[in-house]
């Protein structure tokens, strides 16, 4: 490959190395200059163009990138298309990624234009979540290296990234019970354990309650064991410290066998995987009451997917075992934030959205904050979360300060919501606190500004339309007449970047920092550029509305307040 400086005239089929902004339109990084655009490159003065030719023995990024997804990826693992060097794999269904870690770490060493970045090993995955990114580094990979590295995953045998479907299962949790303590600690257990179940994919568990006793207990598994059940869970009313100990004795008693007693993962040290009958039986960790991921889950989520687990398995998992400081959510995830109403239309992407409500409004002027003040009859607010409920978003995030008149201008509106404490440090906080939490399984994020009551459905989905990372197009822009506007949607790999911004700038600095992929969206109103900042601007929207004959509270759009 020849990557230099090309003179225009000798320019035909280089690939641009980065962006050119030429007669209104954006010639992004990696377009194959023709004369038409060679043209248009040489009107602005220029002679020559910094870029890539590819060679005889160079594979284009794309292709490259293609054929080694299509090698690594197994079964439920499906293969996005190609864009810029880089092809997605993505969940084909619920269920436990598995990575051969291996054979990910040999195709990684071969050659460092050829890179595989996964999820890690044991993740619980939703349908469309993303498996891996296949990226290739330069424009393109030596067809030797390639070569090298689909001989690695053929002689391999084995696929490196699937999924493992949740089966559906018949499961039993048996409670073991000790006189001095309380019945919230049973019930709370069970509430755990059994909401980890059918998240999983279980049908409604079997519950039994029984001394901590190892005759009694002993009994118990021996009458369950009579039944269809393919997974039995124990939880004990004491921590299980030996092989001795009443939960693996009474096991053994009825002929089961202990696999492994105590896990290097922390917490869930004090498990005990064992089996009976052919089927698995798990001695819950004291962590297991908890709704937070601990060494329980991926036990667990190993039983649940069908997948074998062994003691060698389990003292593997001790890189990455250390959990405690781990912010993962509680489970199950899919409880933790809303989706849309009820009867609107699904979207082929997973997109969240945060509303930014804790600015101080200090413009507006007066004891009351804007987003309560009305317009036809309801709150600045309400018209910005009504249509966020009524678009194709799947779930929704309300930032607020501390102010509680917003909280109540939010009504009873399905919608969780964060407070910044720290309103003063700007926008960039309350982004920051929204982006914690958009759920794991959206792809991007929508940010709403909660002040501008213009904005409908409509607008919404023709942002999330728009928005496809298998082209590149990861970040979303309203434009209405050549001004840009908000609301803005980003794909997920920007969440850190734009979490590290500071003060009121938002995320505008990210916007200018990746415009290759940037895709503008044309809207059919002003309501993008309409936020309401001043009394003045509160006016002219009512009376727009009024004068378009809209009725008080009424679900129709808004005219935008700029016009």
């Amino acid at each position: 490959m020849d990557f230099s400086e090309h003179p225009l005239d000798d320019a035909d089929g280089v690939l641009l190395a980065h962006a050119i902004a030429v007669d209104g339109r954006v010639l992004k990084k990696g377009h194959r200059l023709d004369p038409e655009t060679i043209d248009l490159i040489r009107k602005q003065g220029r002679t020559s163009v910094l870029g890539a030719r590819l060679g005889t023995d160079d594979v284009h990024e794309d292709e490259a990138a293609r054929l080694v997804a299509q090698a690594v990826a197994g079964p439920n693992a499906r293969v996005a298309r190609a864009f810029t060097g880089r092809v997605n794999l993505y969940a084909a269904t619920r269920g436990l990624c598995r990575i051969d870690e291996a054979l990910v770490k040999a195709i990684n060493r071969i050659d460092e234009a050829i890179t595989i970045a996964t999820l890690a090993d044991d993740t619980a995955c939703e349908s469309g979540e993303m498996l891996a990114t296949i990226k290739i580094i330069p424009f393109a990979a030596p067809k030797a290296a390639l070569d090298r590295v689909l001989a690695v995953i053929a002689k391999a045998g084995r696929p490196a990234i699937r999924i493992a479907p949740w089966q559906v299962i018949h499961a039993a949790l048996i409670l073991t019970e000790l006189p001095h303590l309380k019945q919230s600690i049973y019930e709370e257990t069970a509430r755990a354990i059994g909401s980890r179940l059918m998240h999983l994919g279980a049908r409604t568990p079997v519950i039994e309650r029984v001394p901590h006793d190892r005759t009694r207990l002993a009994r118990a598994l021996a009458d369950i064991a009579r039944e269809p059940m393919d997974l039995i869970v124990v939880a004990g009313a004491s921590a299980i410290v030996d092989r001795a100990d009443v939960i693996p004795a009474a096991l053994t008693d009825i002929g089961g066998t202990i696999v492994r007693l105590g896990m290097p993962v922390d917490p869930g040290n004090l498990l005990m995987l064992g089996r009976l009958a052919g089927r698995p039986v798990i001695g819950a960790p004291g962590c297991a009451r908890s709704p937070k991921i601990n060494g329980f889950d991926r036990v667990l989520q190993r039983a649940a997917a069908g997948e074998a687990i062994e003691a060698l398995d389990i003292a593997d998992f001790g890189v990455g075992g250390l959990l405690k400081e781990v912010g993962e959510r509680p489970l199950p995830r899919a409880a933790a934030s809303p989706g849309p109403r009820r009867g609107a239309p699904k979207s082929v992407r997973n997109v969240a959205s945060v509303v930014l409500a804790a600015g101080r409004g200090t413009r507006m002027g007066g004891p009351v904050n804007k987003l309560v003040r009305e317009i036809m009859g309801k709150p600045l607010i309400g018209h910005v979360l009504d249509a966020a409920l009524e678009s194709r978003l799947r779930a929704l995030t309300v930032v607020t300060n501390t102010d509680p008149s917003v909280r109540l201008a939010i009504g009873g509106r399905p919608v969780p919501v964060v407070v910044n404490e720290e309103p003063e440090a700007g926008m960039s906080r309350s982004l920051a606190i929204g982006l914690a939490d958009v759920p794991e399984g959206a792809e991007a994020a929508l940010v709403l500004l909660a002040d501008m009551p213009g904005i409908t459905p409509r607008h919404i989905d023709m942002l999330i339309d728009a928005y496809d990372p298998d082209e590149g197009r990861l970040i979303v822009v309203p434009v209405w007449q050549g001004k840009r506007g908000n609301p803005v949607l980003f794909d997920r790999r920007f969440f850190a970047e734009m979490m590290a911004q500071t003060g009121d700038r938002g995320a505008r600095d990210v916007i200018r920092a990746h415009e290759d992929v940037v895709v503008e969206v044309e809207m059919p109103d002003a309501a993008c550029l309409g936020d309401i900042d001043t009394p003045e601007a509160l006016a002219a929207a009512e009376a727009a509305a009024r004068a378009q004959g809209l009725p008080p509270a009424s679900g129709a759009p808004l005219p935008a307040a700029g016009g």
